[in-house]
C-alpha cells in the first residue's frame, strides 16, 4: 500500500505540483431526484431494484428508470444523505438523488469514493424533529477536489481492490447469517401442543411512545439516549451503552428507559426496518424520542428482542403496516402482535443458543466479523487518506 501511495504522490508532484482545484457538485455532476413509485406496484422479488432511500432497496418493478453504475444518495429519513454506487439497472423512486458526472473532468466511480467520504458531512446537513431530508442545494454546494484523470484512476483502482476483498467477506458473512436466521426461526417456531402461552404484546407489557429528541439535540456527554434512526444503523439486538447523549435539561422532557426495556422503532422507509428493536441492558436510565416505542415487561428480554427478528413476527407487523412513502407502525397497534411465551427457563435456555449464533455473525470482535471490520477500517483509513488533497490557493 506504501508502494501505491508513493506513487499517488509522485503523479501529483509532476501533475499538479502547486495543489488539487476544487469545485462545486453543482458544477461537476447533474444532480436529479428520482421518480415517485406507488408502494403497491412493488414486489418481493422482480427485475429491478427501487431504491427510495434509505440503505436497503424498497423492493423491485419489473421496470427500471436509472442506467446501471450509477450513483444513488438516500434524500429524506433516518439514513438521509448515505452514498451508495449501484452497479444494475435500478428504478430511483421520489427520495433518491440520482448523481451522474457532466464532465470529462470526473470520474464516475472517483466521484463515488468522494462522496462516500463526505458520507458523514451530508447525513448532518439536515436535521429536524420530523423526518430529516438532505437538501439538494447543500449537495450541490459541495467542494470536489478535481486531479487530473490520471490520478483519479489509479485512486479508483486502489480503492476497488479494497472493495473486492470486503465483497468476497461479506457474500459469506451473509451465507452464514441465512443460516442463522434459518435455524433462530425454527428454534422459535412453537407447535400448538407445545408448552407456550400466545400472548399479544400489550398482554405481556406496556408501550410508551415516545417523542421529540432530533439529532441537534445531542451532547457531548450526559443522559445516554438511543435515537430511532441508530436502531437501523448502528445498534445490534442488545446494548449496555449508547453512542448519543442529552443534556440533563433535555432528558427530563422525554421518555425514560431502564434496564431490560426494548426499544423499537415505529417508522421507516420500507416493512423490513420498522419496528427494528434493541434491548437496553445498561444499569443507568437512559432516554428515547419520537418514531420510538419503549416496551416494559416482565420477560426475559433478549427472547422477545429476538422473536421481532423472526418471519413470524414480520408477518404481524406487515399486515399493521401504514403509508407508502414512510411506513408507520403506531405503539397501538404493536399492542395486537402476538408472542409465544415459554417458560422464563426455556426462555433463558433458548436465548443462549441465539447469543452465541449472533455472536459468530455479528460480533465485530471475533472471527469473521472481526476481519470484515478490519477490512472496512483499512479501506476508510486508506480512502481518507488518498482523497485528503491539498487545494490550490
Amino acid at each position: 500500500m506504501v508502494k501505491n501511495m508513493t506513487k499517488i504522490d509522485k503523479l501529483i508532484k509532476e501533475l499538479c505540483p502547486k495543489g488539487i482545484e476544487f469545485k462545486e457538485l453543482g458544477e461537476l455532476a447533474s444532480i436529479e431526484t428520482g421518480e415517485q413509485l406507488n408502494k403497491t406496484a412493488m414486489t418481493k422479488i422482480g427485475d429491478y431494484l427501487v431504491l427510495n432511500g434509505g440503505i436497503n432497496p424498497s423492493g423491485f418493478y419489473p421496470e427500471y428508470n436509472t442506467e446501471e453504475n450509477t450513483i444513488a444518495i438516500s434524500q429524506g429519513g433516518a439514513s438521509a444523505g448515505y452514498v451508495n454506487f449501484v452497479r444494475t439497472k435500478f428504478w430511483a423512486g421520489a427520495h433518491c438523488f440520482v448523481v451522474k458526472p457532466k464532465t470529462k473532468e470526473i470520474e464516475n466511480r472517483y466521484l463515488y469514493f468522494i462522496l462516500k467520504n463526505n458520507q458523514e458531512k451530508l447525513q448532518n446537513a439536515k436535521l429536524g424533529a420530523g423526518i430529516p431530508g438532505l437538501n439538494k442545494k447543500e449537495l450541490q454546494n459541495l467542494n470536489i477536489p478535481v486531479p487530473p484523470i490520471q490520478i483519479q484512476l489509479e485512486i479508483v483502482r486502489i480503492l476497488d481492490s479494497f472493495t473486492e476483498l470486503e465483497a468476497e467477506l461479506e457474500a459469506e458473512l451473509e451465507a452464514r447469517k441465512k443460516q442463522y436466521e434459518y435455524y433462530r426461526d425454527e428454534l422459535l417456531s412453537f407447535e400448538e401442543r407445545e408448552r407456550v402461552r400466545w400472548l399479544t404484546m400489550g398482554e405481556i407489557g406496556t408501550l410508551i411512545r415516545g417523542n421529540g429528541l432530533p439529532k441537534s439535540d445531542f451532547t457531548e456527554k450526559g443522559i445516554g439516549c438511543i435515537h430511532y434512526g441508530q436502531i437501523y444503523t448502528y445498534y445490534g439486538t442488545y446494548t449496555n451503552k449508547t453512542k448519543s447523549f442529552v443534556s440533563t435539561e433535555t432528558a427530563k422532557k422525554l421518555q425514560k428507559v431502564q434496564k431490560n426495556d426494548l426499544i423499537i422503532t415505529n417508522t421507516s422507509e420500507n416493512v423490513e426496518d420498522v419496528c427494528k428493536t434493541v434491548v437496553w441492558l445498561g444499569e443507568n436510565e437512559i432516554v428515547t424520542g419520537g418514531h420510538a416505542t419503549i416496551f416494559k415487561h416482565k420477560e426475559n428480554p433478549k427472547y422477545l428482542a429476538y422473536y421481532t427478528q423472526t418471519n413470524m413476527f414480520f408477518d404481524q407487523k406487515k399486515r399493521l403496516a401504514k403509508g407508502t412513502k414512510v411506513i408507520d407502525v403506531s405503539a397501538k397497534d404493536l399492542t395486537k402482535i402476538k408472542i409465544p411465551l415459554p417458560s422464563l427457563e426455556e426462555q433463558e435456555r433458548i436465548v443462549k443458543i441465539l447469543d452465541k449464533f449472533d455472536a459468530l455473525v455479528n460480533d465485530i470482535s471475533i472471527g469473521l466479523p472481526a476481519e470484515l471490520n478490519a477490512r472496512i477500517e483499512q479501506y476508510e483509513y486508506y480512502r481518507e487518506k488518498l482523497l485528503a488533497f491539498e487545494e490550490r490557493v
